[in-house]
C-alpha cells in the first residue's frame, strides 16, 4: 500500500499568530538523544552546524519537537500557543472544506484532512461539527467525489466517522480505496469493537481514538500492523481504553500521542494524556517516542534529524526525557523554523 508524505499546511488558516522576525538565536549548548554534548548554530530556520563540545555536567538535552496527532484547530484556534509550548506539528482530523489550503508559512507544521466523511446529517454534523465539520454521503459516487476533491485542496489524510451514526459501513471500503488512490492515510473514529474491527477489515490506517468499548482479541490483533492516536483524557480516561491502549501496543500498534485538542482545552502538552499513557503501559523512553520520534517518521515529516542542514525545529530539555517524560511539559527553550519562541 502507498502512503502519503505529509504536506506542509499554513497554521494561519486556522487563526494562529505568525511569529514576529527575530535576530538569529544565539549558539545552543547542550547533548543531543545519541548522547553527544554539542554546540548547535542556527541561521535562519536552518541548523547551521553542530559542534562537539566538552560534556558538562546537568547540561540541556537537545529534543525534536511534540507532535499532537489529533487537534481541532479551527474549532478551537490556539496554533500560536501550541507552538510556544513545543508542539511544533499537530494532525487536524476535521475542519471545514473552505479551511484546507496548500503551502508553508512561519508557523507550527499542520497535516489537515477537511471534513470527516459521515452519513447525511450524521457526526459531527449532528453535534459540535455542524458548520462544515463533516462531509455527508449516502452513496459510493459522493465519497470518491469528496475524497478527490479534499485531495486536491490539499488534504493529506482522510479521516472518517464510523459507529451508529457515522458513514454507512457498506461505503467504508470504497473510501478507503479513494483515499489510498491519492496516497493519502485513512484514520477513522471509531469508538466500538464493531466498528475498529471492521476499519481493521477494510484497511484502515489509523484509529483517531483510543475505542472506548472493550476490544475482542481478534479485533486487537488485526490492529497489530497499524496504529492509534491515544487521545484518553478526551474520555475521562476510561479504563477501558486505557486497557485497549495497553493491549493494542502489545499487540504490535503504533502509539501516537493525541488530545483531541478543541474538544479538550490543554493547549499544550497534556499531563493527563502523559499520565495516562503511562497508566497504559508506557515507560518514559516510549511515552517520548510516542510524543516525538514516532509520529513525525510517521507523517512523514523531516524534524526527526538534528543534524546540519535540517529545520530548526526543536526543544530544549532540562532532563532527558527517556527517563522522565514530563520534561516534555516545560521546555526550556523552543525553537520553531529557527526562531527561538521561548
Amino acid at each position: 500500500m502507498r502512503l502519503a508524505a505529509a504536506a506542509l499546511v499554513l497554521v494561519s488558516a486556522c487563526g494562529a499568530t505568525q511569529p514576529a522576525p527575530a535576530a538569529a538565536p544565539d549558539p545552543i549548548e547542550g547533548q543531543l538523544p545519541d548522547g553527544r554534548s554539542v554546540r548547535l548554530v542556527i541561521d535562519g530556520d536552518r541548523i547551521a552546524a553542530i559542534d562537539a563540545v566538552p560534556e558538562v555536567a546537568g547540561s540541556s538535552w537537545l529534543w525534536p519537537t511534540i507532535v499532537d496527532s489529533h487537534v481541532h484547530l479551527v474549532y478551537w484556534p490556539v496554533a500560536d500557543k501550541l507552538a510556544s509550548t513545543g508542539i511544533g506539528v499537530a494532525v487536524d482530523l476535521a475542519a471545514p472544506e473552505r479551511t484546507l489550503v496548500t503551502g508553508d508559512s512561519r508557523g507550527i507544521h499542520l497535516i489537515a484532512a477537511g471534513p470527516m466523511l459521515t452519513r447525511t446529517r450524521g457526526y459531527p454534523l449532528d453535534s459540535w461539527g455542524v458548520d462544515g465539520y463533516g462531509a455527508g454521503c449516502a452513496e459510493a459516487a459522493c465519497v470518491t467525489q469528496t475524497i478527490d476533491r479534499l485531495a486536491a485542496s490539499g488534504a493529506r489524510v482522510i479521516k472518517i466517522a464510523l459507529d451508529e451514526n457515522g458513514l454507512p459501513p457498506a461505503l467504508l471500503e470504497a473510501a478507503v480505496t479513494a483515499a489510498h488512490g491519492k496516497q493519502l492515510r485513512v484514520a477513522v473514529h471509531a469508538l466500538s469493537d464493531a466498528s475498529a474491527a471492521l476499519a481493521a477489515r477494510a484497511g484502515v490506517d489509523l484509529l483517531a481514538h483510543t475505542p472506548i468499548e472493550p476490544l475482542s482479541d481478534t479485533t486487537v490483533a488485526a490492529w497489530s500492523k497499524g496504529a492509534v492516536v491515544s487521545t484518553l483524557a478526551a474520555f475521562g480516561g476510561s479504563p477501558g481504553a486505557v486497557d485497549n491502549l495497553r493491549r493494542l501496543r502489545a499487540a504490535g500498534a503504533t502509539v501516537l500521542y493525541g488530545t483531541d485538542l478543541g474538544n479538550t482545552r490543554d493547549a499544550g502538552p497534556s499531563a493527563e494524556e502523559l499520565s495516562l499513557l503511562r497508566d497504559a503501559g508506557l515507560d518514559d523512553a516510549a511515552i517520548t517516542a510516542a510524543m516525538t520520534t514516532v509520529p513525525l517518521a510517521y507523517w512523514k515529516l523531516p524534524l526527526e534529524a538534528l543534524s546540519p542542514g535540517s529545520e530548526a525545529t526543536l526543544l530544549v530539555l532540562a532532563r532527558d526525557p527517556r527517563t522522565d517524560a514530563t520534561a516534555l511539559l516545560d521546555a526550556r527553550g523552543v525553537y520553531l523554523r529557527g526562531q527561538r519562541l521561548r
